[in-house]
């Protein structure tokens, strides 16, 4: 008996040593348990994790061999606000049959940020070919996929490198002077439209990106407290990038570089984009002609975690036209 009561009490110890060092492991990092769960996504649709130092900048990403070592390397770009995470649903239904590549950008996610740094989108867009030539491999082409902010970084990188860039995906990207939206609106003004510094602000965040709700991740709280809380750390980050990429003389820039793509291209947007209007997508195909031009019904910005089946089939459409080079 007394022998029974000793085992309880040490496994009742263990057990309040285990959840004492959770909670502080919590408060030191309170996005630990979130970022741990996001990578055990990862796991489950097989990406391994890999880092590189390229530059001045650690970069940290997610990648997974296809089934045929020729096959194309799909790098995919995330946009403002976003991360590598964001596109895991695509990343399941491109399956094994290319090479994937999926990095957090620098400044964003896990890579590395550099105080006074620039991260507009030409330093991006440097910084991007000096990591595809880090990552490429002897005969193997990339498809360069960019959402977003991606896609205006990825715009530049596929214009200015020919000889790296064998396919170009623009999904709902920025970069070119697109009607006049809400959100547009507020970015020329000076403010943040995707600020999060509440509970309600960061259900609107998620309303402005995402047309459907039932396509919206879901965070319970605590989660969603340490998201606000580190959201809120993000502002002036946030705000620095948003300067560089939507109010000074190089927003435009992408859609200017487009010209210089002579890559196979594709463009798509959803319909229901209230970030970047799908007005955008005339203004990059007349950049573009030989693009590839995809409209979806019933999905906001997200369209890569709204619509990933169909955004699947789109980047498999592109890289099937004809052989990469």
């Amino acid at each position: 008996m007394a022998l029974r009561l000793t085992r309880t009490r040490t496994v009742a110890l263990v057990a309040a040593v285990l959840v004492c060092a959770v909670a502080v492991w919590i408060w030191r990092d309170p996005m630990a348990p979130l970022r741990n769960g996001l990578a055990l996504q990862g796991w489950w649709i097989d990406l391994s994790a890999r880092q590189v130092v390229v530059g001045d900048h650690r970069w940290v990403y997610d990648t997974r061999e296809a089934d045929d070592p020729a096959a194309p390397t799909v790098v995919l770009v995330h946009g403002f606000t976003g991360g590598k995470e964001n596109w895991y649903p695509l990343a399941t239904r491109l399956h094994d049959r290319y090479r994937l590549v999926i990095p957090d950008l620098p400044g964003w996610g896990e890579s590395q940020r550099i105080d006074g740094a620039d991260y507009g989108f030409k330093a991006q867009a440097a910084r991007l070919a000096a990591f595809l030539r880090a990552i490429r491999r002897d005969g193997s082409p990339i498809v360069l996929v960019g959402h977003s902010m991606g896609g205006g970084i990825v715009a530049i990188t596929a214009a200015e490198q020919p000889d790296l860039v064998a396919r170009v995906a623009l999904i709902d990207a920025a970069g070119v002077r697109f009607a006049d939206n809400a959100f547009g609106l507020e970015v020329l003004a000076g403010r943040n439209p995707f600020a999060v510094y509440d509970a309600a602000s960061l259900q609107r965040y998620l309303d402005t990106v995402f047309h459907d709700r039932a396509a919206q991740p879901a965070i319970p709280w605590p989660a969603s407290k340490a998201v606000i809380d580190w959201r809120i750390a993000q502002a002036p980050f946030e705000q620095q990038v948003l300067d560089r990429i939507g109010r000074s003389n190089e927003r435009f820039l992408p859609g200017e570089m487009a010209a210089s793509i002579r890559q196979p291209t594709l463009l798509l947007w959803c319909r229901q984009d209230r970030v970047i209007d799908p007005s955008a997508m005339a203004l990059y195909a007349e950049k573009i002609p030989q693009a590839l031009q995809v409209s979806l019904d019933g999905c906001g910005h997200m369209s890569i975690m709204e619509k990933p089946d169909d955004v699947a089939a789109a980047v498999a459409r592109l890289i099937q036209q004809g052989n990469p080079r």
